[in-house]
């Protein structure tokens, strides 16, 4: 146990199955220690074992980002460890395009958004703290992205395209009626674009105000086009079956789900990538040379005001005010 106590820890969320799970197993080799935050505690063992991460090497503790009290009972639980964290991957995401009508978490909010954007908003807010006291000389929060976000790309120029409009149902409380961010009729792709869309400015966000005061490395990233991953497990099984293919060997994007947990953990753990702000990326179609560069995001994703005012929003909806103003020593927008 002393031993263990002396590696670094990182919780990544959603780590029962693809690069969450190939993240974990990438941060373990590294020297690691992980704290897998999933819904399914048996699951995410048994899939742990299944890529040969070593018993010893992590811990699972139940998070169901859909639900803001387990967010919070997370922390609790992971604080109950007594383990520093010194870097934090938020991973997890769903993506239900055939729904016809939204789903609502117990909060009431339609449940996309809050398990990909407002669940991991709450997340970050909350462990801020605890990555503030860690003694780690390099400590990072990394969120993922998607290519899917952004229409000056190709994979991002498919409708619908995202669009947060002036965040009207934000605004409304994002409650019944209300699905959407903008506050117009739901659509679940869109949902999901919206939501990654709310990740960028969440990050860069969190690189404005605290960054220059904690010292902590913000940033995100797109590993390339997991076309396997278990993302797409609620799409039809045609799609799931030709996506792959087309992407392996159309447009050269694919990216398998252990590349991907790889690059994730580059982000979190190398030196080369120690930039707060960047969105690193590998490219829609990965590029000859494997090197990852920083790619600009979406023009809705660079907006700094709309950034400000979804933060300040978003903190209202999970209950955290006191992330309102911002930190003594932010970064002043120009």
């Amino acid at each position: 146990m002393v031993q263990q106590q002396t590696k670094p820890t990182v919780i990544i969320t959603g780590t029962s199955s693809g690069v969450g799970l190939y993240a974990a197993k990438a941060m373990v080799e590294r020297g690691w220690h992980v704290v897998m935050a999933c819904r399914d505690l048996n699951k995410t063992v048994q899939a742990a074992t299944s890529v040969g991460i070593s018993r010893d090497a992590y811990q699972v503790i139940r998070l169901d980002l859909g639900n803001l009290a387990s967010v919070r009972q997370f922390v609790q639980d992971f604080r109950a460890t007594g383990r520093p964290l010194d870097a934090l991957v938020c991973n997890a995401a769903i993506y239900m395009p055939l729904l016809k009508e939204p789903l609502r978490s117990l909060d009431g909010y339609e449940l996309t958004m809050t398990t990909n954007h407002l669940g991991h908003f709450l997340l970050c807010g909350l462990l801020l703290e605890d990555m503030k006291r860690s003694p780690y000389p390099d400590r990072r929060l990394v969120i993922l992205g998607t290519v899917t976000h952004n229409p000056d790309e190709l994979g991002g120029k498919i409708p619908p395209q995202p669009n947060l409009g002036n965040l009207e149902g934000f605004e409304a409380g994002f409650k019944p009626p209300i699905s959407m961010i903008d506050g117009k009729k739901f659509e679940p792709v869109k949902a999901y674009k919206d939501s990654k869309v709310c990740n960028v400015l969440t990050m860069r966000e969190l690189h404005r105000r605290y960054h220059t005061p904690t010292g902590i490395t913000f940033s995100s990233l797109y590993p390339g086009c997991v076309a396997d991953t278990p993302l797409f497990r609620n799409h039809y099984p045609l799609f799931q079956k030709l996506f792959p293919w087309f992407q392996k060997n159309i447009t050269g994007g694919y990216v398998s789900q252990e590349l991907a947990g790889e690059r994730v953990a580059a982000v979190v753990a190398d030196p080369e990538y120690r930039q707060s702000g960047a969105y690193w990326s590998w490219g829609n179609r990965q590029r000859k040379d494997g090197k990852s560069f920083v790619q600009r995001v979406s023009p809705q994703a660079r907006d700094d005001a709309r950034a400000e005012k979804l933060w300040v929003l978003s903190a209202k909806l999970v209950g955290l005010p006191e992330l309102v103003a911002p930190p003594v020593g932010a970064e002043v927008q120009v």
